[in-house]
Parts: structure tokens; C-alpha cells; sequence
């Protein structure tokens, strides 16, 4: 059968678990089979960059640009993405055009030293690259030793095993869709440990005003998904033009209504601001960039000025 569809993505083992997930509910929604489809794996900078934080090394859009630049060219139709790896602008003629169903959105802690975070030695590592996640862990341990760790979701497990750290933060939706949830030997609560924007949501991209695509997604576009990532890209993007201030948010819809928790803190994790907004689902944007507005205001500039 002729390809009619092209979907592009990392070659990580959790990002071609997204992109045959994204193949069995278009299959399903249109009766489809397996060949009317075609992976294209897309090697990014992210993937490639192991040797220092990817804030240092040009931020979120590493793991995206090849691809988008595939998908603007007609290599690829689609685009696949972890939603919490998206820059809040995309590049002219792309848009975010489905979410599928979000997953946990909750961090995990895998653990070797201890099962938890509290539990750890005085002084153990903790390997960890976001931004966000070590300024939280030092919030909660500053006697920790927080050290860089990247690589995909095999690449850091290993490294735990080959003892380069005590334990490490990995998104607990990653593992489930690898089916390695039974590695993770505690949960965070979102409350005290709140997950980056979008994380737990598969986002797809297209071209603008491609039509025959944007039918074929509208089938598996999950709603409440879209109006929860709405809000907190809103959030991120009021945000992070100006700043590399760790930055956490998470949007919830119950009954048509939303409710929004956001977090800026300090890279030491000694100073923080949190901001909470409910509304209709319906102004998911809007309530995110309120929410910004008003946590900036809060914060005050000089919050940061500081992490420049």
C-alpha cells in the first residue's frame, strides 16, 4: 500500500514509543493499516550534545529543529514531540495541531542509595540536567549533590548502575510508555514537586493549513489535553523569552473548568513564587498568561534578572 502518511521523529527508544502510538490511534481512527504509515527517524542536536546542559547549548528547540526543518520541507508530514521539549514559538508555517490523551504528568524518582529523595545519604548525587528538577531536589535536600546527567531514558538508568549517581529524576510517563514504570521507587507529589509545562502529552506537529492532515489528526486530538497545554505554554511563554529562571507549571479540566498551578524558583532552589488561577477551559491561554502576569509581579524583575 502507498505511504500516506509520514511521521517524523527522534530515534530515542521513549520517541518511537510516541510515534508508533501516534500511528495505532490514526490506524484505529480511520481503519488503516501499519503500511499507509512510514517512521522517519530524525537525528537532532539534542540527541547529539551529551556533554553539557542543553540551557548552555541553545535550550529546547535542539531537540526539534532537524525535524522541523524536515517537516517544512515535505520530508515528513508529521512531527511527534514530547510536549515539554517544545519552544513556545515555532518556527513560521508549523503549528502544535493534536495532543494525544496526556499521561501521569508526575515525576519519578529511581532511586540505588535510597527509595527516596528523603532518604538519601548526607551528600549523595543526584543526576539531573532540567534545570527545574535540580533546582527542586535542592530545595528539598541543599545537602545533595546535584550533578549533570543527560542522555534518554536507557543512558541514565545505566548510568545509575554504573554508580555515577545515587539516584535520578525521570518523567513518570516516559516510563510507562516504555513499560518501565517498575524502575521508579517513589512518586512526587505534584505540590511539591510540580512537572515542567507539557510534560506527559504527546504533541503533534503539521504544517499550516495542510488540510488533508489536519483531518486525519482532528480524529485523535484529545480536547481537555489541548486546552491544559494551552495554558501552561501560555505560562511558559510569558515566561521564558527573558530568563533561564527554572519554571514549573501543571493545568488540570474538570467539567469544562480548569485549574492552573504555576512555579518560578531560583537555580538554588532558595527562592520561589507560585501562582494558582481557575476558569473556563475555554480561556486556557489567557489563564496561563494571568498566571505569569501575576507571578511576575509577585517575583519582581530583579527575581529574574538574577539567573542571567
Amino acid at each position: 500500500m502507498q505511504t500516506i502518511l509520514k511521521i517524523g521523529t527522534r530515534g530515542s527508544p521513549l520517541a518511537l514509543a510516541q510515534a508508533h502510538e501516534t500511528q495505532a490511534r490514526l490506524m484505529a481512527a480511520h481503519g488503516l493499516p501499519a503500511e499507509a504509515f512510514e517512521v522517519v527517524i530524525i537525528s537532532t542536536s539534542g540527541d547529539r550534545i551529551q556533554d553539557r546542559p542543553l540551557s548552555e547549548a541553545g535550550g529546547k528547540g535542539l531537540f526539534t529543529k532537524e525535524i522541523e526543518e524536515a517537516l517544512l520541507a515535505g520530508a515528513i508530514d508529521i512531527a511527534v514531540h514530547s510536549s515539554k521539549d517544545m519552544p513556545t514559538r515555532l518556527p513560521d508555517g508549523l503549528e502544535l495541531s493534536a495532543f494525544l490523551p496526556r499521561e501521569d504528568a508526575r515525576d519519578a524518582f529511581v532511586g540505588r542509595a535510597a527509595k527516596t529523595i528523603a532518604e538519601l545519604p548526607r551528600g549523595a548525587k543526584v543526576g539531573s540536567s532540567s534545570l527545574r528538577r535540580q533546582a527542586l531536589i535542592r530545595r528539598m535536600r541543599p545537602d545533595l549533590d546535584v550533578v549533570m546527567f543527560r542522555g534518554n531514558v536507557q543512558t541514565r538508568l545505566r548510568k545509575l548502575d554504573e554508580g555515577i549517581a545515587a539516584g535520578t529524576i525521570l518523567a513518570y510517563a516516559g516510563l510507562k510508555r516504555l513499560g518501565l514504570e517498575h524502575v521508579a521507587t517513589d512518586l512526587m507529589p505534584l505540590d511539591i514537586f510540580p512537572p515542567a509545562p507539557g510534560q506527559g502529552a504527546i504533541g503533534i506537529e503539521a504544517r499550516i493549513d495542510d488540510r488533508a492532515v489536519e483531518e486525519m489528526l482532528v480524529a485523535i486530538h484529545d480536547v481537555p489535553t489541548g486546552q491544559a497545554l494551552a495554558c501552561e505554554r501560555a505560562f511558559l511563554a510569558a515566561l521564558d523569552g527573558s530568563c533561564r529562571t527554572p519554571i514549573a507549571g501543571h493545568a488540570t479540566i474538570e467539567a469544562g473548568n480548569l485549574s492552573f498551578a504555576g512555579l518560578i524558583i531560583s537555580p538554588d532552589g532558595t527562592q520561589s513564587h507560585t501562582v494558582e488561577l481557575q476558569g473556563p477551559a475555554q480561556d486556557a491561554a489567557r489563564i496561563g498568561d494571568e498566571a505569569a502576569r501575576t507571578v511576575r509581579a509577585r517575583a519582581g524583575e530583579k527575581f529574574f534578572d538574577g539567573w542571567l
